[in-house]
């Protein structure tokens, strides 16, 4: 870890993605970025910030409560290893994946309680909320396009888990979207530019995003724990411990001014990054073809210093190191033809998924391992800030297919 700029830096990053973690220092109290961190909308990818009774609309992203969970199950790898392309099949039979689809499951979780939150009242006009509520309700427990997943992994132990990858959908989008409207003066639902909105939670336009935002974030654990669960259902599995965590979101937390050495409440925003408090527990995905790990945040006091600067928060993943366009190419999505090929060849993946022996599913060239970094790399430069407490190796990965376009990916 390093400090630039007053700001605490793990890993490497290049000049954009520093210069637009310096815009955001500019406005919030105090920073940090990830070792897997890459440039993203307003705020980096790997962004923490901590402001004073804030909410930045941005910084949360369009994406609410992305996050992952993960399922250890009662089974071991020998119970299902004969079993794996009839088990991707089924998954990929009893998910939805990719934009705009509905959860068709005869027992998907239309019925939820979050649907009668009062929250629901925060959107403005009748209209506006029947229709965002059903769409909602159609689309809770769908997992998306973009990086989202639904992977089975292989522990160290020889322990079989399941892990998912994806956020609030359609109703995370909408929420973002309306609220950065707002902020300029515009209705909800227009359509505007992407900009910073810090929004003031003492306010009624603030108040009323953070209802939102926590609703959202009640929408993307169900939904997320409801397709987990099915997913060790089809393999014939018992859950034996879930690990749940948000990492695009922000949370009310005490931190340490180090000012004034005494403790205060912080609005805390992290766009793609994990909480990770002394002892709690984190899944965090590599890519479709390298291991994922289950961390905790440490509990060597000899740690504390640097867990306080990280705002007490880690990598979500591997990080890309190029973009989508940069790893598929230029594509024409109504011909599919390739107008400028990109640096990762269908051979190329091909290869490494066969190397790694992984049962695939979809996925496209954009996410290709090739596209990101090396996980066990990001993890050492969050140095001794987290333990890694379980290895998983994917044995099935299942996403939305490659010609997918999904604007609410994270």
């Amino acid at each position: 870890m390093r400090i630039i700029d007053d700001m605490p830096i793990f890993g490497t990053h290049d000049d954009n993605t520093i210069a637009q973690l310096t815009d955001v220092a500019a406005h919030a109290d105090h920073v940090a970025l990830m070792a897997d961190g890459h440039l993203g909308y307003i705020m980096p990818v790997g962004g923490v910030a901590a402001y004073r009774n804030k909410a930045s609309v941005a910084g949360v992203g369009f994406d609410i409560a992305c996050g992952n969970a993960a399922i250890q199950t009662n089974l071991e790898y020998a119970d299902i290893a004969e079993r794996r392309t009839e088990l991707a099949d089924a998954i990929w039979d009893a998910v939805s994946f990719g934009i705009g689809r509905n959860n068709e499951s005869d027992d998907a979780p239309t019925d939820d309680p979050l649907f009668g939150d009062p929250a629901w009242e925060a959107i403005p006009g009748t209209h506006e909320r029947d229709k965002l509520k059903a769409r909602a309700r159609n689309q809770l427990g769908t997992v998306g396009s973009g990086n989202h997943y639904v992977d089975v992994f292989e522990d160290e132990r020889g322990l079989v888990w399941v892990g998912v990858h994806f956020g609030s959908r359609g109703f995370g989008w909408n929420v973002a979207m309306g609220f950065m409207a707002l902020s300029q003066d515009e209705p909800w639902g227009q359509r505007v530019r992407e900009a910073e909105a810090l929004l003031d939670l003492d306010t009624p336009m603030g108040d009323a995003y953070w209802q939102l935002m926590t609703l959202a974030g009640r929408y993307a654990y169900v939904g997320r724990e409801w397709v987990a669960r099915k997913v060790v259902e089809l393999l014939g599995g018992e859950e034996i411990q879930l690990v749940h965590n948000h990492h695009n979101f922000a949370w009310k937390e005490e931190h340490l001014n180090t000012l004034t050495g005494e403790y205060e409440e912080f609005v805390v925003v992290r766009k793609g990054a994990t909480p990770a408090f002394s002892g709690q527990r984190g899944f965090v995905g590599g890519s479709m073809g390298d291991d994922a790990v289950i961390i905790e945040g440490s509990h060597d006091i000899g740690a504390l210093e640097t867990q306080q600067l990280a705002l007490f928060s880690t990598v979500h993943g591997a990080g890309r190191v190029m973009s989508r366009t940069e790893a598929r190419g230029k594509i024409n999505r109504k011909t599919g033809e390739i107008k400028k090929p990109g640096k990762v060849s269908a051979e190329m993946m091909a290869e490494w998924i066969r190397r790694k022996d992984v049962v695939l599913r979809g996925g496209g060239l954009d996410e290709s391992p090739h596209a990101y970094r090396r996980l066990p790399d990001v993890l050492a430069e969050q140095g001794e800030t987290i333990e890694v407490l379980h290895t998983l190796r994917p044995v099935i990965v299942v996403m939305a297919g490659a010609d997918e376009f999904d604007p609410f990916k994270d």
